[in-house]
């Protein structure tokens, strides 16, 4: 596993002048999407836990986990992201404020005669096309989801579920999110993608200060005390953009230690990260991974630039990094929680067991400044949201896609 494993620290030019511009991650600008969050039906922080016999184990502080599966019943995070999106373009479309529209007034029939149907458009592995389908269904609008080649038959079913209208597309998923837009531009669509590109950067920065909900929440159940050290998962790197992007504009110079984490197959940030170049480097091909969430080889440029700018470090990982995460929290430690961790959910925790534990991997450890003192906060970013493959991996030791 470790031969493939691999770390870059973030020692370039860009770290020692960064540019990316961090005011639209403060927790003044967050603030609105939490509060927006608060009004939806249904909603509740999600738990943050504390895993003291893995800490211990791992020969540091404090281990805490944000557990994403229980956001609005979907088993993932995405849904923050694309609800306030969403919200934000439709109370722009009717000339307000979004803190002039908590969701019951959006909903309401004042708010709809002022309103035309929309469609909503997006491209997912799964998480973000039901958070956004989901979304479209409370609005009362419409939705229409594409998936790439590869994406699970029961994700496709739970999308089709909230109501949009979904199906899988042979290609993979950067070319998936060029033809939605291509379909979107056709039939008047509006695109609600994480991605962000030149001339489409609106829509991303809404969605990313939506995932800023579930950050505010960690730091107000760790009582505004920051961690140490952030592991984060990347696909586009979206929300590794909003974590870093708002631990930098809340603590600056004293901010946690950002790791991103991405899956080997599509490690664009980290591939960018290396050529020390500034500019993101795309990564091709069928981008089969048993991490359907973070499959994706083109970056968010927001989240590129933040990243490029202020993260500590990126790893990429093989697919067993996330089985290992998966097993461990559905395996724990005595005295430590039970979690139900996804493939995309897990790889944060896989990564720091081995980064603690690998003795070729001291030196990395050492200049990360991870050790007995460190507290370290963990996201699972997604429950099982495709049970059979959970079971097929923790129960079965299979990786769909890799060695089946």
């Amino acid at each position: 596993m470790q031969e493939n494993l691999s770390f870059f620290i973030n020692q370039t030019p860009f770290t020692e002048h960064p540019s990316a511009p961090l005011v639209p991650f403060s927790r003044q600008e967050l603030v609105k999407a939490l509060n927006f969050h608060r009004s939806i039906p249904g909603y509740a922080p999600t738990p943050l836990y504390k895993l003291p016999a893995l800490a211990q184990k791992l020969g540091v502080k404090n281990i805490y986990l944000k557990d994403e599966s229980q956001r609005f019943g979907l088993k993932a995070f995405k849904a923050l992201g694309g609800s306030y999106a969403m919200a934000c373009h439709i109370a722009e479309l009717v000339g307000k404020d979004i803190s002039e529209l908590p969701f019951d007034v959006m909903t309401s029939e004042e708010v709809r005669r002022d309103l035309h149907t929309v469609t909503f458009a997006t491209t997912t592995d799964g998480n973000h096309g039901r958070g956004v389908a989901w979304m479209a269904r409370q609005l009362k609008q419409n939705a229409v989801v594409y998936m790439p080649k590869g994406s699970s038959q029961q994700r496709l079913t739970s999308i089709r579920n909230e109501g949009a209208t979904a199906e899988i597309v042979d290609m993979n998923y950067d070319d998936a999110v060029r033809m939605t837009a291509e379909q979107a531009e056709k039939h008047g669509w509006i695109v609600v993608q994480d991605t962000a590109w030149e001339g489409y950067e609106k829509i991303p920065q809404w969605i990313m200060q939506g995932y800023g909900t579930l950050m505010l929440e960690a730091i107000d159940q760790l009582h505004q005390v920051a961690p140490t050290h952030i592991f984060v998962q990347a696909g586009v790197g979206s929300f590794a953009g909003m974590v870093q992007g708002m631990v930098t504009a809340a603590w600056g110079e004293n901010r946690p230690k950002v790791i991103v984490a991405e899956a080997l197959i599509a490690d664009c940030l980290y591939r960018s990260a290396r050529s020390k170049e500034g500019d993101a480097i795309a990564v091709g091909g069928d981008l089969q991974t048993v991490m359907a969430g973070l499959a994706c080889g083109e970056a968010n440029s927001i989240g590129w630039e933040l990243l490029r700018d202020y993260a500590n470090a990126f790893a990429s990982c093989p697919d067993e990094v996330a089985a290992l995460g998966m097993r461990m929290l559905g395996n724990p430690l005595a005295g430590d929680p039970q979690i139900v961790s996804g493939e995309s959910g897990a790889v944060t925790t896989g990564l720091l067991a081995l980064l603690m534990t690998l003795p070729e991997l001291a030196q990395t450890r050492d200049q990360l400044g991870l050790d007995a003192h460190s507290r370290v906060l963990l996201v699972s970013t997604e429950g099982d949201t495709d049970p059979q493959q959970y079971l097929d991996i923790v129960w079965g030791g299979q990786y769909p896609g890799i060695n089946n």
